[in-house]
C-alpha cells in the first residue's frame, strides 16, 4: 500500500513477538509503515524523537514511556496511538486529549481470559473443589456414591460487583447456568442491568445474598476496600470471595480474618500488597485458593491483544470507527 501511514512501536522489545506473531506483523505492515528493527522504549533517543516526529501512528503496549505533553510537542503529525495493553490512563499526557488523538486499547481482549477464569472459579467454588480436594489429598480415599449435601451449582446466586468490561463478559458467560445472577454497579440502570441479565441491587444487599461475590471495578480512589471488614461480615457463612480486579479493592486484613475463622472462602488472582508476604496465611489454607496475578492474557493469550490492534490499525486506515477507541469522557471511572 504506497500510501501506508508512517508509525512506530514503543514497548519493552521482548513483547513484540508474543504480541504480534508474525502473520500479525504482515497484516499490522500492511497497512502501516514502519521499521520493525526500532522499537522505542524512550522517547528522548535521538531515533526515536526522529521517528516520533514522522508518526502519524504509535503503536504500544507494555514498557512504552508516557507520552507526555513536552513529547506529543515533538509530534506534530501524530494522529493516532493504538495500545496493544490495557489501560491507557497513564499513557496519554492531557494535550493528546486536547488535541483530539485516536486512542484504542487492547482491554477487551484482556477482559476475555479474565472473565474465563472467573467463571471457571465461580464453577468449581460452586461445587466444593477446592475444599474437597483437601480433604482428598489428606485422605486418600472417599466414601463411593457419598452425595455432598453443601455443595451444587443449581440455583446458586452470583454477586458481581461492576459492569465493567470484565464483569460485562462474565455476566455473558453466565448466561447459560441456572445462577440468579445480582449486579451492583452505580453507573447502570435498572433496565440496562436486566438486559444484562442481573437483578441491579445495592453492594450491601449484594454482599448479604450471593452465594458468590466477583469483584470486577476499577481501581479507583473511590473504590479502595470496597468490600471491606463490614461488607465481609454481612456474608453468610460459606460465601466464596472472587477477586481478579485489583488487590486493593479487597481489605486484605478484614478477608484474612474472615478465611483465618473458615467462615468465608475465597479465589483470589490479585492482592495489596502483590505478592503478599512469605508469611501470609493466605497461602496455606484450604479454603483460599490463591494464583499469582494469572488471570489476564499470557501466553498465546497475548496474541489476541495484538489482534485487537492490528484490526483497529486497519480499521483506522480505511477511514472507519476503531471498534476499541478509548472514551476519554468515562476513562476517569474505567479502570
Amino acid at each position: 500500500m504506497a500510501d501506508r501511514p508512517r508509525a512506530l512501536l514503543a514497548m519493552s522489545p521482548e513483547f513484540l513477538p508474543l504480541l504480534f506473531p508474525a502473520p500479525l506483523m504482515q497484516r499490522l505492515a500492511t497497512v502501516l509503515d514502519f521499521d520493525p528493527e526500532l522499537v522505542v522504549r524512550d522517547f528522548t533517543e535521538p531515533a526515536a524523537k526522529a521517528a516520533l516526529a514522522e508518526a502519524e501512528v504509535v503503536v504500544t503496549s507494555w514498557g512504552v514511556p508516557m507520552l507526555t505533553d513536552e513529547t506529543l510537542a515533538g509530534a506534530p503529525n501524530l494522529k493516532a496511538v493504538l495500545h496493544a495493553a490495557g489501560t491507557v490512563k497513564w499513557l496519554i499526557g492531557e494535550s493528546g486529549w486536547e488535541r483530539g488523538l485516536v486512542v484504542s486499547s487492547s482491554s477487551g481482549a484482556n477482559a476475555l481470559p479474565v472473565a474465563e477464569y472467573t467463571l471457571a472459579s465461580i464453577l468449581l467454588a460452586g461445587k466444593g473443589i477446592f475444599q474437597l480436594r483437601e480433604g482428598f489429598r489428606k485422605e486418600r480415599s472417599f466414601k463411593l456414591g457419598y452425595i455432598h449435601p453443601e455443595v451444587g451449582n443449581f440455583g446458586r446466586t452470583i454477586g458481581i460487583v461492576s459492569a465493567s468490561k470484565i464483569g460485562r463478559r462474565v455476566l455473558e458467560l453466565l448466561r447459560p447456568f441456572d445462577f440468579t445472577v445480582l449486579l451492583y454497579d452505580p453507573f447502570v440502570e435498572e433496565a440496562e442491568a436486566a438486559a444484562l441479565g442481573a437483578e441491579l441491587v445495592g453492594l450491601e444487599e449484594l454482599v448479604s445474598r450471593a452465594d458468590v461475590v466477583s469483584i470486577h471495578s476499577p481501581d479507583l480512589p473511590e473504590t479502595e476496600h470496597l468490600i471491606n471488614a463490614e461488607r465481609l461480615a454481612l456474608m453468610r457463612d460459606g460465601t466464596v470471595v472472587v477477586n481478579t480486579a485489583r488487590g486493593r479493592l479487597l481489605d486484605t486484613d478484614a478477608l484474612t480474618a474472615e478465611v483465618l475463622n473458615g467462615r468465608l472462602s475465597a479465589v483470589i488472582d490479585v492482592t495489596h500488597p502483590e505478592p503478599l508476604p512469605a508469611h501470609s496465611p493466605l497461602y496455606d489454607l484450604p479454603n483460599v485458593f490463591l494464583t499469582p496475578h494469572v488471570a489476564g492474557s499470557h501466553g498465546n493469550e497475548l496474541s489476541r491483544m495484538g489482534l485487537y490492534m492490528v484490526e483497529d490499525a486497519e480499521r483506522y486506515v480505511a477511514g472507519r470507527p476503531l471498534v476499541h477507541r478509548v472514551d476519554p469522557e468515562t476513562l476517569w471511572r474505567q479502570a
